[in-house]
Parts: structure tokens; sequence; C-alpha cells
């Protein structure tokens, strides 16, 4: 018995996997305008027909006419299939379906030439599998549970293939034709349409299994990745000059690898952009889907070495990476960067490993710059105990201490820089504490060599440190620009112990020989004044060429703190209480005295560029004070005299009073109540009277 309609056989031809056992009408010529009934008599008999009786059935004529019934639905499900298929576009039988194209005035394709086709992958012939699915689902009448299931999994494996000729078409974007690219993606949007069209609806539970949705959009997002994984693990030998980082060992493994990554993303990417953003709908978002893809393979690059036990070079790798070469270099290339920057794609790895990272990084640096440091110090001390005499820089003895620990300091600075500015704003505070401790390690150790040495060569050796703690200063005063004043202020003083221990060392000679000169003025009552002092600034004067070998600034200091000592010492003279003079003429006279010798001292200091010019109205006040005798004016010449050294005292004023031996002590009284009135120390004040010891 023969039936007009397409039927799908029961059974697969073992020659081809799921084969269709349907006929229509020979390809390429229109079917025969026949009616139902004639073509009952005309077609051929399926596979189904042929087969054996089962268990000692019924005839096979008898079981024809008992199936006759059953498949009434699935002859009326390929009827509708032949009518559409027949017709440009045919509605579906509901109105929401999507219209689905088909050539006109070709006939249908058999089950066997549709398998035969997407087996090709002829992706043309998609729109007939899409009619054939809808068709089984809308119309299940007389088919039971069995022959539904068994014809749901013949499309499913016309679906499998279509899927293959889809994902091999969509899986090498670069090699395939646009042509065959753009029905790819066409089917792709069919099945998502159909997806949603799916869903949409009030489906009626049945006996055949959901397969919706099938989520091929989904399916090309799977091929995409597992594309831009080959890609990027693709072996090259090549590196990108450009994007090679500066210093970095080509021969390391891990950025030779980095480096071909960011080159193949870059290659990729142009690609994608320039070929195939124009010829995917906008539905795939394809330029913003290969950029995840390539982030994410890159991104899990560097996360899984970073999990790993890094040594410092390894550290520095990954974190110039994130911070410098991937956002500067890939995402900020100038081909790329609208596009990339629209992705978003973030950073390569979370912002808590980062800092865990930095943190890694700062504390190796710390670690090293620490042992550098002290290292250097310790080649610095050996050549002080070897007595070896300092190098001679243009007049000046010198070290290269202090060049080592900056370059030590810049070359930190340096690697952090390279990776970010941010991690070298970080790095800054941390590197000021390590060069504080480093400057305590070596004020102690200075300290030790000044106590114990007394070589040849010794004077030179202070002298070459003393110019040391000028470079160091200079390097800490424009670093501290930046940074919060207290920080510099904790770093300076074991300079200043270095500089003020080394002057007294330097100094200390001179001073034991003038000490005596400066008795002898007392002694002498002020008669021999003139020659004394002309004698202690000639003994003054042979000293001073030594001390060009150091810094200029220093040559000043050690100037000023000779001058401080003259006008001092001078002034100890004075507060002896041996010398009363009990006339006006007798305090006029020494007032003069001491006016011609503070113009001697100042002249000789000035001469020499002492910057001590605060010094200068010291000795010609205390000598306006001894001449005067109105006492209100005595007491103005005080009060101005405090304001100016706040650590005058009533000790030091009495000292000098006790010269003018015709003051009551009622006077003497009233004029020291003007000291009642404090007077205020502040930075900028200078030490003279607090230097001075009273009895």
């Amino acid at each position: 018995m023969t039936s007009s309609h397409p039927t799908i056989s029961d059974r697969t031809n073992p020659s081809m996997p799921t084969q269709y056992d349907f006929e229509l009408s020979p390809p390429g010529r229109k079917p025969s305008a026949v009616s139902e009934t004639e073509s009952d008599t005309t077609s051929l008999a399926s596979s189904e027909d042929l087969s054996p009786h089962k268990d000692g059935g019924l005839p096979q004529y008898m079981e024809k006419e008992k199936k006759k019934k059953k498949k009434k639905g699935i002859r009326k499900m390929f009827d509708m299939l032949a009518k559409g298929m027949r017709r440009k576009s045919n509605p579906s039988p509901t109105a929401e379906e999507p219209e689905v194209e088909v050539k006109p005035d070709i006939p249908p394709p058999t089950v066997e030439e549709l398998y035969s086709a997407l087996k090709q992958g002829k992706l043309e012939m998609a729109p007939h599998l899409l009619i054939l699915e809808r068709a089984l689902v809308q119309d299940t009448t007389g088919m039971n549970e069995e022959d539904l299931i068994r014809q749901q999994s013949k499309v499913e494996s016309l679906y499998a293939l279509l899927q293959t000729a889809v994902l091999h078409v969509v899986c090498r974007p670069f090699e395939s034709e646009p042509r065959l690219l753009l029905q790819a993606l066409n089917v792709i949007l069919e099945q998502e349409q159909e997806d949603q069209r799916v869903e949409a609806e009030a489906r009626e539970l049945s006996a055949l299994a959901s397969t919706r949705p099938r989520h091929w959009l989904k399916l090309w997002q799977k091929a995409v990745k597992d594309f831009v994984e080959k890609q990027m693990n693709h072996s090259s030998s090549t590196t990108l000059d450009g994007l090679r980082p500066e210093g970095m060992k080509t021969s390391s493994e891990a950025s030779q690898s980095f480096v071909h990554m960011g080159k193949r993303m870059k290659e990729d990417l142009l690609i994608v952009a320039q070929r195939l953003q124009p010829l995917y709908p906008a539905e795939f978002n394809v330029f913003c889907t290969y950029a995840q893809c390539y982030h994410d393979f890159f991104s899990a690059q560097i996360t899984s070495m970073a999990q790993f036990e890094l040594d410092d070079q390894d550290t520095i790798l990954l974190l110039r990476w994130v911070h410098n070469h991937y956002p500067n270099e890939v995402i900020n290339d100038p081909r790329l960067s609208r596009e990339l920057q629209a992705a978003g794609l973030g950073s390569l790895l979370p912002p808590k490993e980062i800092r865990r990272l930095e943190g890694t990084f700062l504390s190796n640096e710390m670690e090293d710059v620490k042992k550098f440091m002290m290292r250097g110090l310790e080649v610095e001390v050996e050549k002080w105990s070897k007595d070896n005499e300092p190098i001679n820089l243009e007049g000046h003895f010198h070290s290269e201490l202090p060049i080592d620990i900056i370059q030590i300091i810049s070359a930190a600075q340096v690697k952090a820089e390279n990776i970010t500015v941010a991690l070298v704003k970080q790095m800054k505070p941390l590197l000021m504490a390590e060069l504080s401790s480093f400057l305590k390690s070596y004020q102690q150790a200075f300290a030790d060599f000044t106590e114990k040495s007394k070589q040849k060569h010794y004077r030179a050796t202070i002298m070459a440190n003393i110019n040391n703690c000028l470079i160091f200063r200079n390097h800490i005063n424009q670093d501290s620009k930046a940074m919060e004043r207290e920080i510099s202020r904790y770093i300076l003083p074991p300079l200043r112990e270095i500089e003020l221990s080394g002057f007294n060392i330097l100094l200390q000679d001179l001073y034991v020989a003038l000490k005596p000169l400066f008795k002898r003025l007392t002694q002498t009552r002020w008669a021999t004044h003139n020659e004394t002092v002309a004698e202690i600034i000639q003994i003054t004067s042979d000293c001073l060429p030594e001390f060009k070998a150091l810094r200029e600034p220093y040559q000043k200091d050690i100037m000023e703190a000779i001058h401080l000592f003259l006008v001092k010492e001078y002034i100890i003279q004075l507060s002896k209480k041996r010398l009363v003079l009990k006339t006006p003429d007798l305090q006029l006279n020494l007032s003069r005295q001491i006016l011609m010798d503070a113009e001697n001292i100042q002249s000789f200091c000035a001469q020499n560029e002492s910057p001590a010019t605060w010094l200068k109205p010291v000795l010609p006040t205390l000598a306006e004070i001894i001449q005067l005798q109105d006492i209100s004016a005595i007491k103005i010449e005080v009060a101005t005299f405090a304001n100016m050294f706040p650590d005058f005292s009533k000790g030091h004023l009495g000292a000098i009073l006790t010269i003018k031996g015709n003051l009551s002590s009622s006077e003497v009284k009233s004029i020291k109540s003007i000291l009642d009135v404090s007077t205020l120390l502040t930075d900028s004040s200078k030490s003279l009277f607090s230097l001075i010891k009273v009895g």
C-alpha cells in the first residue's frame, strides 16, 4: 500500500546515520499535480513497508492498514512542509512565527537530500530544517509517543549536522569567505529568534522533549572563546619591539609569552575591527565579544602566574604588564583605543591581587635597599680604617658614599616608576624611612671613628664626611618638597650631628690656642687688648686655608662657628666680674676699647665671608650699656637687646652691670626687672648667651 505524503521512516539506513526515507519529486523537477488519491497509487513504498514481521505479527499489508491512521498526522505535517516550500515566504500556522524564506519554484528537498546538503555544509538548507521542526511540534495528530520521539530524534540529528556546519564557519572567522560567514550568522540569528518565539508561547505538554532554547548565540560565544585560546596559545618566535618592556630579558619565557600575547591580541582585534565588525549584525556585539575573550585569556595567564611563589623579577614583570604595558600599549593603541575603551575590559588582575603584588614588590625593594646601603657603609668604613686619603675633587675632599646611596634609592624609584607613578608615591616614605635608618648607622659609625682614630688623614676624612652631608641634604630637601616637612625633620638630625661634631674636631686645636689669649684680656684689664685681639685674629687667619677643602656652604658654616666663638669668648671675659670700674670715665674708656675690638673682629669675620651678621650688634650694645649713666637709657638699651637675644638672662645682665661699680644695688635690681617680661625663643632665634655660663 502506498501513500502520496512524505514520511520519515521508522528505521535508518545503515549506510547513512539517521537516514530519512520519504520521497518528493526529483531535484530540479516540479512535483506532479496529482490528487491525493492518485498519488497514493504512484508513490514508492517506504523502507518501513519492506521491513520483516516482528515476532510473527500480522502480514505486512495488514500492518500497513493498521498504521494508516497513525500516520495520518505525519502525512499532514509533510503536506504543510511541501506546500510551504513552494512559496517564497509562507506564513506559519501561528501569526507569531517569523517568516522563513525559501527559494521560489524549487521543490523541497527530500530528507536524504537535506541530510547530504547539511553534511556538506550547505547552510542555505537551514530554513527547511526550521520548517520541519515547527511542523513536527505543531501537528502530532495520530502519532503515539514512540513515533514522536523517533521523529524528533531524526530532526535533532539534522540539527547536529547544521550546528557542525555553522561552527565550522564561525570557528574560522579570519579564513571563512564573507558569504559563508554571513550565512552562518543568519542561521544563528534565526535560531535565537526561534528560541524567543518558543519561549513566548504557552506550549502544551507533549511527549516531545524540550529542545528550545538552543542558545546558538552562546554556542557562537563559546566558539569565539575557543578560537581566541587557540590563537593565544599558538607558539611564535617573533616579538613586538613596541611591546617589549625596557630592560626586559628576551630569554625570559614569561616575558616572551606576554609579549606574544600582547602582539597577537592587537593584531587579531585589528582584523576583527576592520573585517568582521562590518559583517556581523549588531546582536553579536562582535568586537566587544572578541576583546573580552582575549582580555579574559590574558588575565587568566597573569592570574595563574601570580599564584606561584614569585621572585623579584617575576613580581616586577607582572606589575609592569598590569599597570603599564597592557593599558598603555595594548588598550590605548591608537588604532584600537576607541573600541577597547568602549569595551570597558578593566584590569588584568583584581584590585586585591594587585595590592598583594605591590606589597610584595615594595617589601622586596626595601629589603634590597637596606642591604645595599649597609654594604656601601661597610665599604666606606673600611676605607677609613685603612687611612686612605679621600679623593680631592675640584679642591674639596670627596667620598663616593652619598652618590652610591642616592643611586640605590633612585634605582628603586625607577623600578617603581616603570610600573606606575602611584607606586612611586607609596615607595617614597618607605625609602625615606630606610634612608633615616641608614643615616643613624652612618652617624654612629662616624662617631666611633672620631673617638678611636687619630691617623694621618684623619682631618681630611672628617672634612670628606662633612661634605657628604651636603649631598645628602640636597637629596632630602629635593625629595621632601612633595612630602610633609615632618618627614625631613626626623631624617636630618644625624647629618647635623656629623656636621657639628666634625666642626668641633676641626676647630678644637684652634680653640685651645685662642683661649689663653682671651684670658689675657682680663688679666691685663684690657690694657693690651689691641695687641691681644690682633694676635687672636692672626692665629685664626692662619688656620683658615685648611678649611678650603670643605664645600663652599661649609666654609661659611665653619667661619660662622669661628665668629660665634670669638664673640662668645670675648663676652665670657667681660662677665668674669673681675673688672669693676667706679667712674664714668673709666667705663667710657672700656666701652671704647670694646668697640675697637668689636670692629676688628667683625671686619675680619666679614672679610672671610662669615654669614653671622646677627652677631654684629652684640659687643657694641654691651659697650653702650657699660658707658651709659642714665638708668632709664640703660633700661631701654637692655630691653632692646633682650628682644634681639632672648637667651640674655638676668645673670648675664648682672655680670655686665658689675663692671659699672657706681650703680647701687637698688638700681641694678631696677634695671634687671626689665627682663621680668619674658621674651619667647623662636625657631629663628640664635643661641649665644645660652652658651655662656655665669657665676
